[in-house]
């Protein structure tokens, strides 16, 4: 009998083929100082807000216009809250970080390999205690440079 060889690589860098919709399952969210090489990953996320924002209206009706005129202003950055499920060690890891005003760089990553990064100082807060219920908290992040989304660097298999 004869062994064939696999490259389990290939495996591994398989992306996920959007093209029938996206399952979020496998989202992560990530975060790192400016000193840290590499991001941490945030365990036990359990949702991620949208990402993006409308851009402002700027009224530009003059009093010779019988009718209002608008163009798009800028974007605002609003804030992102993200739920995570209680884990102990998941919130003391975050703990002595938040609330201080300094800046993180975070990353977001879908299954298909979309990213998502912004930087900005983070708050937490404990979610409400009731019977036959996890403990939650929610990490909410002040955006002060983003959201920049960029696609997967490999294409997914067509």
């Amino acid at each position: 009998m004869k062994l064939l060889k696999t490259d389990l690589q290939k495996f591994a860098d398989t992306l996920v083929d959007p093209s029938l919709g996206l399952l979020t399952k496998g989202t992560k969210l990530a975060f790192k100082s400016s000193t840290d090489t590499d991001f941490k990953e945030v365990a036990a996320v359990k949702t991620i807000p949208d990402i993006g924002s409308d851009p402002e209206k700027v009224d530009v009706t003059s009093l010779e216009d019988d009718k209002k005129k608008s163009i798009a202003g800028l974007q605002d950055s609003s804030n992102l809250a993200f739920g995570v499920v209680y884990k102990g060690k998941n919130f003391y890891d975050l703990l002595d970080k938040q609330g201080t005003d300094k800046q993180y760089d975070w990353k977001i990553t879908y299954p298909d390999g979309l990213t998502v990064t912004f930087k900005g100082a983070f708050s937490l807060k404990l979610g409400n205690a009731e019977v036959n219920k996890s403990m939650d908290y929610t990490i909410t992040v002040v955006v002060s440079e983003g959201p920049n989304i960029a696609a997967p660097t490999s294409a997914p298999k067509a």
